[in-house]
Formats: structure tokens, C-alpha cells, sequence
């Protein structure tokens, strides 16, 4: 029961409130036992019983980031092997099967290749956009009159 209690509180209020509204909807006892809970516990900032203050709080929230650390060193995030570190395959960590581990790093290393030239693709388009821009530009200012000294602006096509 506490170990679901945990989960809960990982969620925040959020997920209490939803479950509370929840329980109100398929069951009204439930939901008004849920909410005497929250209140009773104090998961809601309001009243409370004595004794759940801050250290029951602190050592809620500590044991919330060891998991949360845990989850993330099982991804490969932590200090043994950081995705982001030279000589790392991936930030996953290993499933057991090789052939699986292989397939999914070439995987993950074409799929960084293609985002890259993406990108190459896009840095291009907006490279001539701005060319093309430009030229406009130089050909519009060399047509002006010579007799103009303020420079004309260009014709906005969208103004109708």
C-alpha cells in the first residue's frame, strides 16, 4: 500500500486529484474516503496530523530521487556510461540479446546521420532564400531613379 502511495506522491497533487475525482465519479464513498486521506495526511497542504512534517517529507523526497537516479543510471545516463560521453554506443542500456544491441545502435547511428544531413539541407535552403532576398534587393536599388534619395519599399505582394 505505501510502495502505491509513493508512486502517487511521485506524480505530485495532479495525480491525486485526478484519482480523487476519479473514485468521486465511479464510487462517491471511495472518493470522500480518498479526500479524507489527502487531507488527513497533509498531501494537500491543508490541516494534517502530527508528526508528517518536514522530515517524513524530505525522506518522501529523498527516496523519490534515488529512484529517479536508479532509472537513470538504467538508461546509461549515469556516471559509468553517459550517452553523451566519447566512446559511448547509445544511452540505452544493454538488452542481453548482442544481435538486438547491434541492430539498434546502427540504428540510432543512421538516424543521427540523416538528422544531420537534415539540418546540412535546411542551413542550405535558408542560405539561398537569403541569397535570392539579397539579390532582390541589389536589383530593386539599382533600378531606383537617380534622382531618388530616400530608398523606395519593395512591393509587398500580400497587400491587396
Amino acid at each position: 500500500m505505501s510502495q502505491m502511495v509513493d508512486r502517487i506522491d511521485d506524480y505530485g497533487r495532479a495525480a491525486w486529484l485526478g484519482l480523487m475525482v476519479v473514485a468521486f465519479i465511479l464510487f462517491w464513498p471511495a472518493g470522500l474516503a480518498l479526500l479524507a486521506f489527502l487531507i488527513w495526511s497533509g498531501r494537500m497542504g491543508c490541516g494534517g496530523r502530527m508528526g508528517w512534517g518536514d522530515e517524513a517529507r524530505r525522506e518522501r523526497f529523498e527516496r523519490k530521487m534515488e529512484r529517479m537516479r536508479e532509472k537513470f543510471n538504467a538508461w546509461g545516463g549515469g556516471p559509468e556510461g553517459h550517452a553523451c560521453k566519447p566512446g559511448a554506443k547509445s544511452g540505452f542500456a544493454p538488452s542481453g540479446n548482442r544481435a538486438f544491441d547491434e541492430y539498434r545502435a546502427e540504428t540510432l547511428r543512421r538516424l543521427e546521420q540523416e538528422a544531420q544531413d537534415f539540418h546540412g539541407f535546411l542551413d542550405q535552403l535558408r542560405m539561398a532564400k537569403d541569397k535570392s532576398e539579397f539579390d532582390q534587393f541589389m536589383t530593386e536599388r539599382r533600378n531606383r531613379p537617380a534622382g531618388s534619395a530616400e530608398p523606395q519599399p519593395p512591393a509587398n505582394p500580400n497587400i491587396g
